[in-house]
């Protein structure tokens, strides 16, 4: 018999900030370029009534866990569940079972983080930001950690939400954080460009992309979302976090490799090569470069271990009782 944590949203509260997440990640993506395998979700649809399963998976040797997401959203209740469970790398036993919808705007902004800190320049000063709910909040905060902003434009098309989320931001960074009337007006001359939007059609135009200036793009995970126009990505240095999703659901590469304007060996590489250092980032002020974050247990493992890590040494969480599979093999 083994005993696994089961930690709520209530028994992670503070157990880290977008720091430590950043660094838990940052480590998760340098074993993933260093071969630590991860897969590109896998999802699974129906139409009555409308709902969706995903799940994915990776193992961090070095962190000595392996585990991943599995979601479900929409169906009956059109709404979103996500457990995440965490096993030990060696012996595989269940060390926790996570509720991860608190922590998923954290783990996922400290990838677009890791990712900042690994392709955008040193002297990044301004961010734009296209998008103000969950996701948006949870890349500014984590971004702001690994780069010094003194300017953050923030656009979405419901004033009421951009000017909400300027104000919030305003007072927590000490940014100059200001709410702007279009996304052309935000990306003008930024040096970091972030896009968190669920959209169809491209939410940046290329022509105001300035040189040098680095984009995280993380809301495209399905071939029909495009937040990029194709002549961004064909001009860009392309970063996913997965090569192997690009042709799943990167939906803007997607666009770009039917548009002709390129193929599959575009991708320069790796999120986690360029973090261990097996291929370059950026290698010229003036090169654009872009992050393409579908979501991956890289980052889940990552911060999920962290998090089971902390949660045990405070004492917090419910042990659960899971009996090995010799015992229900052997009648035991």
């Amino acid at each position: 018999m083994a005993e696994c944590l089961f930690c709520s949203i209530d028994d992670l509260e503070d157990l880290a900030s977008p720091a430590d997440y950043v660094d838990a990640v940052r480590d998760g993506y340098r074993q993933r370029g260093e071969g630590a395998p991860a897969r590109p979700r896998q999802t699974f649809r129906r139409s009555d009534p409308t709902g969706m399963l995903t799940s994915y998976g990776a193992i961090l040797p070095e962190t000595g866990a392996m585990g991943g997401y599995t979601y479900a959203a929409g169906f009956a209740s059109e709404d979103a569940w996500f457990l995440t469970p965490l096993f030990d790398a060696e012996t595989g036993e269940p060390l926790a079972l996570l509720d991860g919808v608190s922590m998923n705007p954290f783990k996922t902004g400290a990838a677009g983080a890791v990712a900042v800190d690994a392709l955008a320049r040193r002297d990044a000063a301004t961010l734009a930001v296209i998008g103000s709910g969950p996701q948006a909040r949870g890349q500014v905060r984590a971004t702001a950690t690994v780069r010094d902003f003194e300017t953050v434009r923030v656009y979405s098309p419901t004033r009421d939400h951009r000017e909400a989320f300027a104000e919030e931001f305003d007072d927590s960074l000490s940014a100059d954080v200001s709410a702007v009337e279009s996304s052309d007006a935000a990306v003008r001359d930024a040096d970091v460009v972030i896009t968190a939007t669920s959209a169809a059609e491209p939410v940046v135009d290329d022509a105001h992309l300035a040189p040098g200036a680095h984009v995280t793009a993380m809301g495209q995970y399905h071939p029909e979302k495009r937040e990029l126009d194709v002549r961004t990505v064909e001009r860009a240095t392309y970063v996913p976090d997965l090569r192997e999703r690009v042709r799943r659901d990167a939906g803007s590469f997607i666009a770009a490799v039917e548009s002709g304007a390129i193929d599959e060996s575009h991708v320069h590489a790796e999120l986690g090569e360029v973090v261990a250092g097996v291929e370059p980032g950026r290698t010229a002020d003036d090169e654009l470069t872009i992050f393409d974050s579908g979501g991956t247990a890289v980052e889940t493992v990552a911060a999920a271990a962290m998090l089971y890590e902390r949660a045990r040494d405070a004492d917090r969480g419910t042990p659960l009782p899971f009996a090995p599979a010799s015992d229900a093999l052997t009648g035991k």
